[in-house]
């Protein structure tokens, strides 16, 4: 199955697509992952002229959200945006861009509620008297509101808060 953006063959990850149905997903490569949570080639992006037109919510959710980010610097971003169409629903979904919490992981990705984080080191849990070994994946974490340097999650059923520098968004 190819990438749901750029149609590369390259291996695929379910990429979270927050702000709408829970748990929506698109299936795309890791190099627009990466550009999507980084700086984005705007070359590679004109692939979504033809993924704009998917019938998977997320993917277009996705493309619709690119464009907008890729629209002020770029003519051809904003004649595409111009040109698609998307029910309300999923309209009102591209457009709940979730605002950035301030909370990053050890690489500087943005981290939001949901996401799934790798622990990068052995770290030792006071009060509960194990050690989260390196590697542990943390699913479904919550921001901790008032502290972009506080993550929570479960780790061998407890609710633990872990720092985000000792974490890497998977």
């Amino acid at each position: 199955m190819p990438c749901a953006l750029c149609s590369s063959d390259a291996p695929l990850i379910a990429y979270p697509v927050p702000g709408g149905p829970e748990e929506a997903t698109a299936h795309i490569c890791a190099t627009c992952a990466e550009q999507i949570d980084g700086t984005p080639d705007p070359d590679h992006w004109r692939c979504l002229a033809s993924s704009m037109w998917s019938e998977d919510p997320a993917t277009q959710v996705l493309a619709a959200r690119m464009l907008a980010r890729l629209s002020p610097e770029h003519g051809w971003a904003q004649d595409l945006a111009d040109q698609l169409w998307l029910e309300d629903d999923i309209r009102a979904w591209a457009d709940n861009v979730p605002q950035d919490s301030g909370h990053r992981d050890s690489n500087g990705a943005p981290l939001m509620q949901g996401d799934t984080v790798v622990l990068i080191k052995d770290l030792p849990v006071k009060g509960a008297g194990f050690t989260a070994k390196r590697g542990t994946a943390v699913r479904n974490i919550s921001l901790v509101p008032d502290n972009p340097a506080h993550i929570e999650g479960r780790v061998e059923g407890q609710r633990i808060v872990i720092l985000t520098e000792f974490v890497k968004k998977r």
